[in-house]
């Protein structure tokens, strides 16, 4: 049993070089937004299948080669992968991953949302006050994001918390406290499946980097994503999109190790909810043939650039559009 869901509407914002309100549809025409909008199965189980494969690899890595450095590389690809399932299980909760509604709702909640013991329900709760609301002050993330430039003193300091584990063990702790049998299954099968699949291949113990990648590597990823998607925005109390919103260009090895599964295409996310993101960077490249991003400093080149942006000057005061 299953069916499509419809697309929902480009998402307004507002161009601030002539104080009219645009859509999406003022940049490109219905039939060229069309293709964008297009959910496709395949598509969206090449990306699972893609985050399945490398994880699988990272755990075989230090079982075929034991040594610090593969340890390490399974340990940062591990977590890379735990942000992409968070954007498989994003896009599940739009509705726009898979065609199929039942699919989204499966592999959002149950697979990817279940080994991050995340619920996709509360999340897309969550999340769509986010889309609603962005550019005031009623958005969920607001309070975060104003908390961006920060002094070169502060954000040492949150990383050096992601970086020992501090952060991580504060949030993991704070969900196990409220695992409930019925409420939390799709965490406790997900990782009774995942257990049992090291156990077969003999490696039981390669369970342990899931939780140091969780616990430190997806923390400093996490941290990264959001700066780099609202924390370096110009002013994150503008409706136009353009301004409290930005995306961050990312090279190879970035989009391995920290940007998986497109989730860097934030702008072009928020222009549009109803475009999957294996379509994100096509409709990036578009926009920016039509000189969508020319007058805008909205785009980041890598997350080195990102973090260069996130340090507030000393003398500057912490304001919504500093």
């Amino acid at each position: 049993m299953s069916h499509e869901t419809t697309a929902e509407p480009p998402i307004d914002f507002v161009d601030a070089s002539v104080g009219a309100a645009v859509k999406l549809s003022d940049v490109l025409t219905s039939d060229e937004i069309k293709p964008f909008t297009r959910r496709s199965d395949l598509r969206a189980w090449w990306v699972v299948s893609g985050d399945i494969v490398i994880m699988a690899a990272a755990f075989a890595l230090p079982a075929l080669w034991l040594n610090p450095l593969t340890v390490v590389l399974a340990i940062l690809l591990l977590g890379g992968r735990q942000l992409g399932l968070a954007v498989i299980y994003h896009d599940c909760s739009h509705s726009v991953f898979f065609r199929t509604r039942w699919l989204n709702e499966v592999i959002g909640h149950w697979f990817a949302g279940g080994l991050l013991n995340t619920s996709m329900y509360a999340y897309r709760n969550y999340h769509l006050k986010h889309h609603r609301f962005a550019g005031t002050m009623d958005d969920p993330d607001m309070k975060l994001a104003l908390t961006y430039p920060a002094s070169k003193a502060s954000l040492k300091r949150k990383f050096v918390r992601d970086l020992t584990g501090q952060t991580g063990i504060k949030v993991v702790w704070g969900q196990l406290k409220r695992v409930r049998v019925k409420r939390n299954a799709p965490f406790l099968l997900s990782h009774v499946l995942l257990i049992g699949a090291l156990w077969a291949a003999g490696i039981a113990w390669a369970y342990a980097l899931w939780w140091v990648a969780h616990l430190v590597v997806y923390q400093v990823i996490l941290r990264l994503r959001f700066i780099g998607e609202h924390g370096v925005a110009i002013d994150r109390l503008s409706p136009d999109a353009r301004e409290n919103t930005s995306t961050t260009v990312l090279s190879w090895w970035e989009r391995l190790f920290v940007g998986p599964n497109f989730v860097n295409f934030h702008l072009e996310h928020h222009l549009s909810a109803a475009v999957p993101c294996y379509h994100l960077p096509a409709l990036h490249k578009l926009l920016k043939e039509r000189g969508f991003f020319a007058s805008r400093d909205c785009l980041s080149l890598g997350y080195v650039d990102v973090l260069r942006k996130a340090v507030r000057p000393e003398d500057a005061p912490l304001t919504a559009s500093a």
